[in-house]
């Protein structure tokens, strides 16, 4: 199994930091910071608590004068980079709230060595319309990762951060930063476009459609930026979303020969195969993916949509084989007991059939 993210904060990582600080800041206690990182509740912390953590024993060992001590992580955070660095803007999100423009300063640093999209939630938070503006400047910045964080800070529904109730129920200020962002020269900041995208089509898929159409066919970047940001769309079989992409109905095609390992164990793999037939055209173009029904703790099932691949045959028969790995991972914990595996074709679901999981 691979090693667990929290574990990137090692004794030499934190050692590597306190030699970076104390160039900057000469009185740093490193010995006691040290002690204070590698407490009795280390072991317990998560990757987002042990980030949290850091920024509040820094704030303990740093200058009590906020633009001070931003001042010294500022070219810090030079030395570090990816998730691991975090740290930096979580800093600014615990102390700064009081400090607005020397915040803002630092997260725009922060970000271009890490990302400070957790930390600038609380600030629109805290003033939705000042930030917002503030965001708008961002999405002009000559640097891709400010402007990516414009977009990937105000996403609705980012993952590991707080949600944004507020763009739930009305997006228009996002689609606004967006809408200056759509065309950008990275990939870097288009993906998170898309991404921001999604996280809407959730809460207002109308309004994501209506944005589809408009701007689907300008390019081969932005057609490829829309797909991504209807992808949750076409895993719910969204009829419209599906039709936008060429993705016509399936009267025409039959799944044949549907078969499915009947009993798997937690660690195999489940082997299953079917064949698509077609008598009076044709297959066309097709988007094929499989749903598995797990079964959850209390015994209820939720269901979750995976990819096949998408295909346009001039063929009226294929045949599909294809496995789902059992193996443990971190982000699904598999209960034994019956399962369900059901074939989708274009949004419309062909055949299902059961399977046992067995410990």
């Amino acid at each position: 199994m691979a090693e667990a993210l929290k574990n990137v904060y090692t004794q030499a990582f934190i050692d590597n930091l306190c030699q970076h600080i104390r160039v900057q800041y000469a009185d740093f206690d490193d010995t006691s910071f040290t002690l204070a990182i590698f407490d009795k509740h280390w072991q317990e912390k998560e990757l987002k608590q042990r980030m949290r953590h850091i920024a509040q024993c820094l704030h303990l060992y740093l200058p009590a004068n906020y633009q001070t001590s931003i001042n010294i992580l500022k070219p810090v955070s030079k030395n570090f980079s990816s998730y691991e660095a975090m740290f930096f803007q979580d800093y600014v999100e615990c102390f700064g709230l009081e400090h607005y423009k020397t915040s803002i300063s630092a997260l725009a640093h922060f970000t271009k060595y890490s990302s400070s999209e957790f930390a600038v939630r609380v600030f629109i938070l805290q003033n939705e319309k000042r930030m917002m503006k503030q965001m708008l400047r961002w999405a002009t910045s000559n640097n891709h990762h400010v402007r990516r964080l414009a977009s990937e800070g105000c996403r609705p529904r980012l993952p590991w951060a707080i949600a944004l109730p507020v763009f739930k129920k009305n997006p228009q200020a996002v689609l606004n930063i967006l809408k200056t962002l759509m065309f950008d020269d990275s990939e870097y900041v288009r993906r998170s476009v898309a991404n921001n995208l999604n996280d809407i089509s959730k809460d207002n898929p109308d309004t994501v459609l209506k944005w589809a159409r408009r701007y689907l066919g300008n390019n081969k970047n932005t057609d490829h930026l829309i797909k991504h940001a209807c992808r949750g769309l076409l895993k719910q079989g969204n009829q419209q979303a599906l039709a936008l992409f060429g993705y016509a109905k399936t009267e025409h095609i039959n799944v044949t020969q549907f078969k499915v390992q009947t009993v798997v164990a937690t660690g195999d793999e489940l082997q299953f195969s079917f064949f698509l037939h077609s008598h009076a055209k044709p297959l066309g173009k097709c988007r094929l993916e499989f749903a598995i029904d797990f079964v959850k703790a209390n015994g209820s099932v939720r269901r979750k949509v995976f990819n096949i691949s998408e295909i346009n045959s001039t063929d009226n028969k294929k045949h599909v084989e294809k496995y789902f790995s059992f193996k443990k991972i971190s982000t699904r914990k598999y209960y034994a007991g019956k399962h369900y595996i059901t074939i989708i074709i274009n949004g419309i679901e062909q055949a299902k059939k059961p399977f046992i999981l067995i410990p």
